[in-house]
């Protein structure tokens, strides 16, 4: 991939003008201050004044009004309410404009002055809108910060300092700064009570920082020459090599994980991780610096100030998707050529307007443009089905029967059809579309999960199956900790999906998705597995249900992490965990397509394939060839096949299998305890929760028991989990129902015998009135 420029000629400036008509060089004044104000236009004031508006349409810049004579601005900020796309309805976009003399002002969409407010002793360095469009911040070389009202009345003073400010950036949450001060960066939260984090970050001053909506990650450049990423505590996650110039300038994608680094006479595009895509150089002519990057609202292009006054926009051609036999390469603004290996076939699809975001898999390629969704087959790649209305997609992400679409107004679910299948909402979830992104939503086989972003440790869980009751009405699972990262399962049947998600410890975790209901509705919370730690990021196959997690500094493959969630033992068998020091560092997954990891480390791809017994095992269990399954685990002789596939034979009560699965995986007590399974009657109560209880489901296997009406086991079941309260419970309310057998009598007993065996006295209050009454009668 790599950035494609152009300069944009400032025909119509009058300067310009002027100069020709006098014959000489028009005065060309630094440009720093540069912004968009929807996908199209870019609003820009130099030195002289005068704020130009640049079209993309038309490819000039017109005068949009004067500054006074006095004003000399620093920083240029829109921003956008009405919609990203349109620009917003009239009156509902504003333009802050900060100067030299510690003035800022606020334009409206008519570019009329509403307010100027004096606000520091010192020049204004940095003037910035909040995220969410609450406020503003204004840091300046007088060493202060401060927040202001929308209207312009101060908040608050966040920063008194000696040191001047350079630079100021907010969280993506709106609710820190951070700022820099010589070689320093701070960071603020603006909580009450809460400690500046401060750290030495370069050797010179800090030129410039970036604070990365996508990932949580700050970047920051220097006159050391370097430019460095960081995270959200101080923690240096990427260091450059030294560039020829200071780098004057980073900035962030808003939607894709790239980082634009500027520096004198050269831009480089690179990861959010820090390793370069590509470099783009300006030798003849000369632009000098680059003082200000600014990307469009939808991620696709970039503008860029130079020192030399010119005007730069450009956009990154040759993004490549592959999945299996095809490719897709984006080969200018509007085209992509997607290439198929299988039958050597090259096609240029064209399209009307520029291409925001594409998606390739399952034979599909999904294509949006500013206004439309493009569809294509890989067998029928002439006659794409066309979806309009969608404007500026975010996000596409593919499934083995529907896509999902993140765009402006929604989150949409289509079939490859083109039919409109699912427009998932929730409470709050227009407010929050803005923050969303591919972390925070996941599209599985038959479920979209969607995580909460005002509650982050909520997860919404939206059916897919045609005429589900939770199309429209989601399940909720709630975590422990905030979520960092969800991913549905991809594949399998119906009834066994599943959701794996990373908390903001980097523990992984893993849930089923169908069985919400029952779980939600008796303890306010659906079964939770944790099966592993220290986990940066996570992939589910394309065809199978074998998961792929990586840690910093090995990678790990759960060969059943669904149905052997409820087991630690089958977990640990079934997981195979692999080094990474020769990768190198922040190494990402990329794909999993059947049975190839492509991992994505310093820009090369590494393919790793899984075992493939494995995956033909899991082929095989999922059209229900047991005896085929059997056979593979008995040619491969390895104990994770064997641990795989007892798990999934006890889930589909396959119990003769399992046996044979387990002993084979050297699990004697669990051969032992199916074979107690074998002596209870088939397909009895009894025998349905005995196996619900193997598979980790307690409160399933009560439930069988009590429909059954049988209270005496589900009494028993309850005491050999230990269970005290609720065994007391079933008893007190089934002792009625059931007259011939003394339920309370048992539990006390049994209680007592507890106790002894502890040589302890009774110490639970629901215990302890029983043995009140007991001494009582006895008296």
């Amino acid at each position: 991939m790599k950035l494609k420029t152009r300069i944009c000629k400032r025909s119509s400036l009058k300067s310009a003008e002027t100069a020709q008509e006098r014959n000489t060089e028009p005065s060309s004044y630094p440009l720093s201050c540069v912004d968009w104000s929807s996908n199209e236009e870019i609003y820009f004031v130099s030195d002289d004044h005068q704020i130009y508006k640049w079209s993309d349409v038309s490819r000039d810049s017109v005068e949009v009004a004067k500054l006074p004579d006095d004003f000399i601005p620093t920083d240029l900020d829109w921003l956008l309410l009405g919609g990203r796309s349109s620009g917003g309805g009239k009156g509902s976009d504003t333009l802050l404009i900060a100067s030299n003399d510690g003035r800022f002002i606020i334009l409206n969409k008519s570019a009329r002055v509403e307010r100027s407010i004096s606000a520091h002793t010192a020049a204004i360095s940095s003037a910035r809108w909040s995220p969410d469009g609450a406020g503003l911040l204004t840091a300046a070389e007088d060493g202060v910060v401060k927040i202001w009202s929308r209207s312009g009345m101060l908040r608050s003073t966040v920063i008194q300092s000696d040191e001047a400010i350079r630079c100021a950036r907010w969280a993506p949450s709106s609710t820190a700064i951070a700022f820099s001060q010589g070689g320093h960066i701070s960071i603020k939260p603006l909580a009450a009570n809460s400690k500046l984090i401060r750290w030495r970050a370069h050797d010179g001053l800090v030129l410039s920082l970036s604070w990365s909506a996508q990932s949580n990650i700050i970047a920051s450049g220097g006159e050391d020459f370097r430019f460095k990423i960081w995270d959200a505590q101080g923690a240096n996650l990427f260091s450059s090599a030294a560039e020829e110039y200071a780098i004057t300038s980073v900035a962030f994608n808003p939607e894709k994980d790239y980082l634009l680094v500027g520096t004198f006479n050269m831009l480089k595009l690179c990861h959010s991780t820090g390793w370069s895509y590509s470099s783009a150089r300006f030798t003849s002519p000369s632009v000098g610096s680059f003082y200000t990057l600014a990307w469009s609202a939808d991620g696709t292009q970039v503008a860029c100030g130079t020192s030399t006054g010119q005007l730069i926009v450009g956009y990154a051609v040759e993004q490549q998707l592959i999945s299996r036999n095809l490719k897709a390469t984006s080969s200018s603004r509007k085209s992509i050529a997607l290439q198929d290996i299988a039958n050597g076939t090259n096609d240029v699809l064209d399209f009307p307007q520029r291409v925001i975001n594409f998606a390739l898999g399952y034979g599909h390629l999904v294509v949006a443009t500013t206004h439309q969704l493009h569809i294509y087959n890989e067998k029928y790649v002439n006659t794409p089905i066309i979806i309009d209305g969608r404007n500026d997609v975010r996000v596409i992400e593919v499934g083995k029967k529907y896509f999902m679409v993140l765009d402006a107004s929604s989150i949409w679910v289509y079939t490859y059809t083109g039919r409109l299948h699912l427009n998932p909402r929730y409470p709050g979830s227009q407010a929050q579309l803005p923050l969303l992104n591919w972390r925070s939503i996941s599209l599985g086989l038959d479920v979209l999960a969607i995580r909460d972003n005002s509650e982050t440790t909520l997860l919404h869980l939206f059916d897919l199956i045609p005429g589900a009751s939770r199309q429209y009405e989601p399940q909720s699972l709630r975590a422990k900790q905030q979520l960092a990262e969800i991913a549905a399962c991809r594949a399998g049947n119906a009834d066994d999906q599943f959701i794996a998600f990373i908390d903001s410890n980097r523990e992984l975790y893993i849930s089923e998705t169908k069985n919400q209901s029952a779980s939600n509705s008796s303890n306010g919370s659906a079964e939770i597995y944790k099966i592993g730690t220290q986990l940066t990021a996570i992939k589910w196959a394309s065809e199978t249900n074998i998961l792929v997690g990586v840690h910093d500094s090995c990678y790990s493959i759960w060969y059943c992490p669904g149905e052997g969630a409820a087991d630690p033992t089958i977990i640990a068998l079934t997981t195979i965990t692999l080094d990474t020091a020769e990768f190198g560092k922040h190494v990402a997954i990329e794909s999993f397509e059947d049975a190839v990891i492509t991992f994505r480390c310093a820009g090369a791809l590494l393919p790793i394939n899984v075992n493939i017994y494995c995956e033909v095992l899991h082929r095989s269990l999922q059209e229900g060839q047991w005896q085929q399954a059997l056979r593979i685990c008995r040619l491969a002789q390895h104990t994770s096949l064997w641990a795989t596939l007892a798990a999934v034979a006890t889930r589909k009560h396959q119990l003769q299998l399992s046996e044979e699965a387990y002993s084979a995986a050297l699990q004697i007590d669990k051969v032992s305890y199916l074979q107690h399974l074998k002596t209870l009657s088939p397909s009895s109560a009894e025998q349905m929760a005995e196996n619900s209880l193997m598979l980790g489901r307690m409160l399933e296997a009560e439930t069988i028991l009590l429909h059954n009406r049988k209270y005496d086991q589900a009494v028993a079941l309850v005491l050999r989990m230990h269970n005290w309260k609720r065994a007391l419970e079933i008893a007190q309310k089934h002792q009625a129902d059931q007259p011939d057998v003394e339920l309370l009598q048992r539990v006390l007993q049994e209680r007592q015998r507890y106790l002894k065996a502890l040589q302890r006295d009774e110490w639970d209050a629901l215990y302890m009135t029983y043995a009140t009454k007991d001494e009582n009668l006895s008296d």
